[in-house]
C-alpha cells in the first residue's frame, strides 16, 4: 500500500469530502486545496492509474478499496495527532499543521505506539 506524500493528501481530501458532499468532482477537490484545475486532472488520472480512485462518466470521483483504506489510515493519523498535540498545549492551527507533516512519515510502528499509549 506504498503511496506518496501528494497522493495520500488527495485520496485523504477525497474522503473528507465524500462525508459532507453528495458527490466528489475535481473541482471540489481544487476548491478545498486552492489548487488549479489542471493540477488536480493531473493527480486524478496518476490516482486511477494506481487503481486508488474510480470516475464515473459524470465525473464523480470515489475511493476504491485501496484508495479507501490509504486515505482512513493518513485520516485516522490526522486526528489522532493533531488531536494529541491539541490536548498537550499546542494551539490548533499549528497541531493541525504539524499533524499534516507527521501523518505522512511516521512509521506503522511509532503511530501504533502512540495510538496504544494515548488510549490508556
Amino acid at each position: 500500500m506504498k503511496s506518496n506524500e501528494s497522493s495520500e493528501n488527495y485520496l485523504e481530501t477525497i474522503l473528507m469530502l465524500s462525508k459532507k458532499l453528495p458527490v466528489v468532482r475535481s473541482v471540489d477537490i481544487a476548491n478545498e486545496l486552492g489548487y488549479k484545475k489542471s493540477s488536480i486532472s493531473i493527480a486524478m488520472k496518476n490516482l486511477r492509474e494506481k487503481k486508488h480512485i474510480e470516475v464515473s462518466s459524470a465525473g464523480y470521483i470515489t475511493l476504491t478499496k485501496s484508495g479507501r483504506e490509504i486515505a482512513e489510515m493518513i485520516y485516522e493519523r490526522h486526528e489522532l495527532i493533531s488531536g494529541w498535540l491539541t490536548k498537550i498545549g499546542v494551539p490548533e492551527e499549528i497541531a493541525t499543521e504539524d499533524a499534516c507533516k507527521i501523518e505522512h512519515v511516521i512509521s506503522k510502528e511509532s503511530f501504533e505506539a502512540i495510538k496504544q499509549f494515548i488510549n490508556k
